[in-house]
């Protein structure tokens, strides 16, 4: 599976107003990984995340997939490989009904209509979102968009699939529903978030960035149960942990 494996090397972005976002960060992700990458806010989370989407080019040093290697000419090969689900669902659901956000992707990629129709309803039958196929988006839960966003990616048949704070707004029961849903599929994930129980929950490994830089890569327990680390990096411990903690 060589043709999955997702390499970062000395990636570096600055943004046009002078922002350095990333400084040097390398790394690998193999196929089937989940990954969880979290940090203080401003970090430089979400500008990597979006670098291996292709929705920014690097500044300098070079983000590959199998042996496409991203430039202003692959981008589009590159965004073929990966799913992307953002962190606002209205920036992902556009369309007068949820088929027709979820097929949106498969339409303009020339699949047959037929085609179109399987992926759809295999896509929505996954998340368990079958039932929602003919509402209007802006009528479903927070939970329901969360859903259905991940399946307008799925439709599309990524080799990785990145999110940005997918828990963002969710009540209790869409977020244990959510966890669920992630730690069922099969795709390389990876996962950008605050939410530390979450990535816990879902994901092998963990890395922390701060100030455009890689401080941490590891077995999540073991990165998220090291309390020194996370203070130095603005964040607090799981609150699963904090509970095991309170009890010693």
């Amino acid at each position: 599976m060589s043709h999955h494996i997702l390499e970062i090397k000395d990636l570096y972005f600055t943004y046009p107003d002078g922002t350095n976002a990333l400084s040097g960060v390398s790394l690998k992700i193999f196929h089937g990984e989940s990954v969880g990458i979290t940090g203080a806010n401003g970090m430089g989370k979400t500008t990597l995340l979006l670098n291996i989407g292709g929705h920014l080019l690097p500044t300098k040093g070079e983000i590959s997939i199998g042996d496409i290697t991203l430039s202003k000419k692959t981008r589009q090969d590159i965004r073929k490989k990966v799913g992307f689900v953002f962190q606002r669902t209205d920036d992902q659901l556009f369309m007068p009904s949820v088929y027709e956000d979820v097929a949106f992707g498969p339409i303009n990629i020339g699949l047959s209509p037929d085609k179109v129709e399987e992926r759809v309803k295999l896509s929505l039958e996954m998340v368990g979102c079958l039932h929602l196929i003919n509402r209007p988006p802006h009528r479903l839960s927070e939970g329901q968009k969360r859903a259905v966003a991940i399946a307008t990616v799925i439709a599309m048949n990524p080799d990785i699939l990145i999110m940005d704070e997918p828990a963002s707004n969710l009540d209790p029961r869409s977020r244990r529903q959510l966890i669920n849903l992630l730690k069922g599929f099969e795709h390389t994930k990876i996962i950008a978030s605050h939410d530390l129980d979450l990535i816990l929950d879902v994901c092998e490994r963990c890395i922390i960035i701060k100030d455009g830089k890689i401080v941490a890569d590891g077995y999540t327990p073991n990165i998220l149960s090291d309390k020194r680390l996370l203070e130095e990096n603005s964040l607090e411990l799981p609150l699963s942990i904090q509970g095991a903690y309170s009890h010693i």
